[in-house]
């Protein structure tokens, strides 16, 4: 049985053919993204960005990371509630990530925040769920689907199989499609040996509505700016 008050959602939900819109851009493998929107449906970038040729951003997906803290941490036999107790699975979730001196219910919040976040963008856009993931834009979250949400792992699951806009060395070849809210801000190249493109776009010119890319064998580095994220099409 928990044991914390879990705050209520901030913002209003925007129904239509967008959620609110969150700007994301490329960054190393290993960086991390902070968050001062929990709570609030997610739904890839619509900023626009400059052509990819002068990006050296490298994509990431956070996805597939699991964040820890740092310092020292809490026991887990100190992993107590103010009244009460923790679920098995809460006590999980906690074990290794509490810090010292920090109040166990503060870090479990965190954790029931991510799983709210997610069921609520992915029952108005999985999509952007799935894209708010692979960006690392939900705090917590693969901690949080593993213990508290297992219902979301499908979610994750696809998540891990997309990329973020940046660079992404060695591509697998094939199909995507970029899930940024807004295809006219989109650009990409894949770049073979010697940086020599092999293929581009889209078009100089046109707006698509929707960007879908076909990445050729031999691709060493695809870069992309104003797509958000890559997924398999």
């Amino acid at each position: 049985m928990r044991t914390t008050t879990r705050r209520p959602l901030a913002g209003a939900l925007v129904l239509g053919t967008a959620l609110l819109a969150l700007s994301a851009c490329g960054s190393s493998d290993d960086g991390d993204k902070g968050d001062s929107t929990a709570g609030q449906p997610l739904a890839p970038s619509s900023a626009a960005s400059p052509s990819p040729s002068g990006s050296k951003a490298p994509a990431r997906n956070e996805a597939a990371k699991e964040a820890k803290p740092s310092g020292p941490v809490e026991s887990d036999d100190k992993l107590k509630p103010a009244t009460g107790t923790f679920t098995k699975k809460e006590k999980k979730y906690l074990s290794g990530r509490v810090p010292k001196n920090m109040d166990p219910a503060a870090v479990l919040q965190t954790g029931q925040e991510a799983c709210d976040r997610l069921k609520l963008t992915a029952s108005h856009d999985k999509d952007a769920a799935v894209g708010a993931l692979i960006a690392g834009e939900i705090p917590d979250a693969v901690a949080a689907i593993g213990q508290l949400c297992p219902e979301q792992q499908p979610l994750l699951d696809r998540a891990r199989q997309g990329f973020t806009e940046g660079t992404k060395k060695s591509p697998s070849p094939g199909t995507y499609r970029a899930l940024t809210a807004d295809a006219s801000t989109c650009t990409w190249q894949a770049l073979g040996a010697g940086g020599k493109t092999l293929a581009s776009g889209p078009p100089q010119g046109t707006k698509p509505e929707k960007v879908t890319v076909d990445i050729p064998a031999g691709t060493e580095k695809f870069v992309s700016q104003g797509c958000y994220a890559w997924l398999p099409a």
